[in-house]
C-alpha cells in the first residue's frame, strides 16, 4: 500500500511513453508535464482480463477525459514492446509508461506483496494518482475495480477545475 498522501510531492521519474502522441517511444519525466494535470493509472500486466477491461473503459472515456486537458498514462513493469501490443490489439489512444526496472511502482508505493492460491509474490497494486498542476497528489484511488475506473478518474478530474 502507497505510503504516499493526498497533498504529497509526486515522485518524480524518468522512463520510456509509448502511444497516444508519444508513438514508438519517448524518454518522458513528470516534470516535462509541469503545469498540467496528470493521472498516473498503475496496473499489473498488459493484455490480462482486469487491465483490458481497465484500458478499454479509458480508451472508451478517452475523449471525455482529454476535454479535461490532463495527461493520463498506464504504467506497469512491462517491456515498451508489450505495450506497443497490447496498444495496437485494443486501439488504445492512451501513452503507457514501461518501468521494467520498478523505480516507479517503488517510488509510488504500489509494488507490493500480493497472494494467489496461498502462494506470495511480488506484484503492482492496481491504483490510481491524479496529480495536479502544482505536482501535488489530489486524488488516490487504491484497489481500483477495473469496470468502475475510467468513471472515477473522470470524476476526479472534473473536480480540479
Amino acid at each position: 500500500m502507497s505510503s504516499l498522501q493526498v497533498g504529497d510531492k509526486a515522485p518524480s521519474f524518468n522512463t520510456t511513453a509509448v502511444g497516444g502522441i508519444y508513438g514508438a517511444g519517448t524518454s518522458l519525466n513528470l516534470t516535462d508535464l509541469k503545469g498540467q494535470d496528470v493521472v498516473l493509472y498503475f496496473y499489473p500486466k498488459d493484455d490480462t482480463p482486469g487491465c483490458t477491461t481497465q484500458a478499454c473503459g479509458i480508451r472508451d472515456e478517452w475523449q471525455a477525459i482529454q476535454s479535461t486537458g490532463a495527461a493520463l498514462f498506464g504504467v506497469s513493469i512491462d517491456p515498451v514492446k508489450s505495450h506497443e501490443k497490447f496498444i495496437t490489439k485494443f486501439d488504445l489512444p492512451f501513452p503507457l509508461l514501461s518501468d521494467a526496472n520498478k523505480s516507479i511502482v517503488e517510488a509510488y508505493g504500489v509494488w507490493v506483496e500480493k497472494s494467489m492460491y496461498g502462494k506470495k509474490y511480488m506484484g503492482t497494486e492496481r491504483t490510481t494518482f491524479v496529480i495536479d498542476s502544482k505536482g501535488k497528489i489530489a486524488a488516490i484511488f487504491p484497489k481500483v475495480k477495473p469496470a468502475e475506473h475510467a468513471g472515477l478518474v473522470l470524476k476526479a478530474l472534473k473536480e480540479l477545475k
